[in-house]
């Protein structure tokens, strides 16, 4: 079947965001949102025209008013997830550097955690891949 906008997964860049301490950011989706209150790492979808860490940069910057240090990101990992009524891409980069204090510029809940509080947290099903690759750096 040949794609279509409708059926064409949606190509998502996603940031690990860690501080020095190692502690990660995580944010609370909108309760109205896909998968809406679940937690999830912050990014947002490739625009056409952009690479991903185009992408990243300014989903970053609209979402938690940060602005990421390029040489300071690292892929972790890529992801392809089927949903019941779509599909994801995920390109996810480690973000080990960035100038700005996040905030939830959406409204959304941040919080700071440890690895192993990650645990302790519902992510979309989605999210599950990018945990294991967390935990097996």
């Amino acid at each position: 079947m040949p794609s279509t906008e409708a059926n064409k997964p949606l190509h998502v860049a996603v940031a690990v965001i860690r501080r020095d301490n190692g502690d990660i950011l995580i944010a609370r989706r909108n309760a109205n949102a896909h998968q809406g209150g679940l937690w999830e790492f912050p990014g947002g979808k490739r625009e056409s025209g952009e690479d991903i860490l185009q992408a990243l940069a300014r989903e970053l910057h609209e979402e938690l008013g940060i602005d990421i240090v390029r040489s300071a990101c690292r892929q972790l990992t890529h992801i392809h997830h089927d949903y019941s009524d779509k599909s994801v891409h995920l390109d996810v980069w480690w973000v080990d550097g960035f100038t700005g204090i996040p905030e939830g510029k959406e409204g959304q809940p941040l919080r700071w955690v440890s690895i192993a509080q990650l645990a302790d947290y519902s992510f979309p099903e989605a999210n599950k891949p990018i945990l294991d690759a967390i935990l097996a750096e």
